[in-house]
């Protein structure tokens, strides 16, 4: 994981995520899954890019089942997009990075 990118879990997703005043983009992955390894430099990348204006970090779905439940997570990767505390966007699957940051850019 990069030195920008967040991990969120059960004891901090609330506080991190929901309650943050800045955007947040939360990538649903797993150890085992090819795609969403193949999305983690990018993700890495956006973190220190948005770094200041958008909150980025990651959920493994083996850690934090429940978070993934709550949100209806079925396949991953799945990107979450989070504003003043609600899902504003989701994208399923390798995204290109070009997708995220027109996303990104308009909730920032």
């Amino acid at each position: 994981m990069g030195d920008f990118t967040k991990e969120f879990n059960d004891s901090n997703f609330d506080n991190q995520v929901v309650k943050s005043s800045q955007p947040v983009l939360v990538d649903f992955w797993a150890e085992w899954c090819g795609p969403c390894k193949q999305l983690t430099p990018t993700i890495d990348s956006l973190a220190e890019d948005f770094n200041g204006r958008a909150i980025i970090g990651k959920v493994n779905v083996d850690v934090s089942p429940e978070i993934a439940a709550n949100y209806g997570i079925r396949s991953i990767p799945s990107l979450l997009f989070f504003k003043d505390g609600k899902v504003e966007r989701q994208l399923v699957g390798g995204v290109p990075k070009e997708e995220i940051v027109e996303i990104l850019d308009s909730l920032v």
